[in-house]
């Protein structure tokens, strides 16, 4: 039997008839798998083992593994591991099932999933998880965390293998660049929601996926573009504006590349640094080297101005310009236009001001835009190379359409997050996409009723910083899906080698944590919600 499955899809702008294609498909896929384990292997009353889960029969599907475990032999190929991940995180796994599988919908496509079910304890629920920067690897560390909490759990390399930090495996191949925007997280969803039916003889309850960066996208492509894959979805600091983010990640260097004496060398990040914080710390109350809401504050580089000869300890006229339009992003020349914003008061800034840019964005204009993988970032064009950019790709990987009304209708639930000292991807960037959802759907009691967005202070990239990091993510979903808790607060904390040293309450947007003027300002107890703007 052949479905081709590429088929079915629906972009966003597809009219809503397309939807309902979709629904026909997935009811034909389900009435074929029931069918077949009914007839092939075993009724649909038990549960099959997994090793004859290897004789699945699923669209544009080949289930190249079916086994057993065994988790503490399993090594994850080079580049498989996100940050912080530790290698030997497998060794205390549960007994699991592990199917893998690998999904051609195209003849130039081959997307491989895995998906992990623990053999006792299932809680019922489905947890997709997402990928970092350009994907091309199993998140297996991701997988093994799903797994411990009870979760039936399944990841992606999205369509291609081994090019975390660069974008080649688009150069030529199309396909493969959909695959990597959205077609593979929809397809290794519907796949494991099969499986998962298949093993344990019964659905899964509830569907949930976490992601951040590359997986907050990836997340956000799902509400927009596939509502019913999911009943919840968690998106940490999305890299949703993909193509502007490349722009966007490339503007400090061309900034200070315009003049070689607005080069701003690491020996003065401690001073910009200092600046801030006496500027802008105390604004909430509390001195603790965290800036609670940067938009707030009002830090001018002008204060920094040399009086005198150069030195370390203050900023040259060209320096002080170049670090008012890094704060100020990308813009259009022609037309001010802003195209993606820039660094917030209080980031890192050895990860944001460096004359020479990132692979990750460099890779995107060599391998995508303008596939010349000889082309020179010292040419961009902010006008021109922006409006081929969303002629090009942005049908393909970004994921902006602020219209959620049929992820709501579905009865979903989103939870966003950010982190105020983000330098890779600018905290505003979720705060402008949140602001526009609320826009489409009509004022923000609407929105919160199915979609919340939690700014967390000091925290970079997807976690770290001095601000609290850690919180029940998707425990926090749950309760709001299948209880009806709306998360009005959350509890995060800050742990450093296993030590709980600041917990924090986070604050749906656009609310913010205010101390209560007694009590220690570690503890979130002493901590109310607020609304200051």
């Amino acid at each position: 039997m052949n479905i081709n499955r590429h088929s079915f899809e629906a972009l966003p702008a597809i009219p809503e008839k397309h939807a309902r294609v979709g629904s026909k498909r997935r009811m034909l896929v389900a009435s074929f798998v029931a069918l077949f384990w009914t007839v092939m292997i075993v009724p649909m009353s038990h549960a099959a083992t997994c090793e004859s889960l290897s004789a699945l029969v699923l669209p544009d599907t080949t289930i190249t593994l079916a086994q057993i475990g065994p988790a503490d032999t399993l090594v994850p190929p080079p580049g498989s591991l996100p940050i912080r991940q530790q290698p030997n995180s497998f060794k205390t796994l549960p007994a699991f099932c592990r199917i893998a599988a690998t999904i051609k919908p195209t003849a130039d496509s081959e997307i491989k999933i895995e998906v992990w079910m623990p053999l006792t304890g299932w809680n019922d629920r489905l947890l997709g998880v997402g990928n970092g920067a350009w994907a091309g690897a199993i998140i297996y560390g991701a997988l093994g965390q799903s797994l411990r909490k009870g979760f039936a759990t399944v990841s992606t390399d999205t369509g291609h293998m081994g090019t975390f930090f660069d974008a080649s495996f688009a150069l030529g191949h199309p396909e493969k660049l959909i695959d990597f925007g959205y077609r593979s997280i929809h397809l290794m969803t519907v796949d494991a929601k099969l499986i998962v039916e298949a093993f344990y003889g019964k659905p899964a309850q509830f569907a949930y996926f976490d992601g951040c960066s590359t997986g907050g996208m990836q997340g956000l492509s799902e509400v927009q573009r596939f509502p019913d894959d999911y009943n919840g979805v968690v998106d940490g600091d999305p890299a949703n504006y993909f193509t502007h983010l490349m722009f966007g990640n490339i503007w400090p260097g061309l900034v200070m590349l315009r003049d070689s004496a607005g080069d701003i060398p690491p020996a003065k990040f401690p001073t910009i640094n200092q600046a801030e914080m006496k500027a802008c710390d105390a604004l909430d109350g509390v001195v603790d080297g965290i800036i609670d809401d940067p938009t707030l504050c009002h830090f001018d580089p002008k204060s920094l101005l040399c009086k005198g000869a150069d030195s370390p300890e203050c900023l040259t006229g060209p320096q002080v310009e170049a670090l008012q339009n890094i704060y100020a992003g990308a813009k259009n020349p022609r037309t001010g236009e802003q195209v993606f914003p820039g660094l917030e008061p209080g980031s890192p800034l050895n990860q944001a001001l460096s004359v020479k840019p990132a692979k990750i964005p460099t890779s995107y204009f060599q391998y995508v835009l303008s596939r010349d993988p000889d082309w020179k970032w010292q040419t961009l064009n902010y006008d021109s190379d922006v409006t081929l950019a969303d002629q090009l790709d942005g049908s393909s990987i970004d994921a902006i359409n602020p219209d959620l009304k049929r992820f709501k209708a579905h009865g979903g639930k989103l939870i966003l997050y950010h982190g105020w000292s983000d330098a890779l991807i600018s905290p505003l960037n979720s705060v402008n996409y949140y602001n526009s959802v609320v826009a489409k759907l009509g004022g923000p009691a609407k929105t919160e009723s199915f979609a919340r967005l939690f700014m967390i202070p000091g925290m970079e990239h997807c976690g770290g910083g001095l601000g609290t990091d850690d919180f029940d993510k998707v425990g926090v979903l749950e309760q709001w899906v299948e209880n009806g808790v709306a998360p009005d607060m959350i509890i995060a904390s800050r742990t450093r080698k296993g030590i709980v040293e600041m917990t924090r309450p986070l604050c749906p947007y656009p609310m913010t944590a205010q101390w209560k003027g007694t009590g220690s300002t570690s503890d979130a107890a002493n901590f109310d919600c607020v609304k200051v703007k």
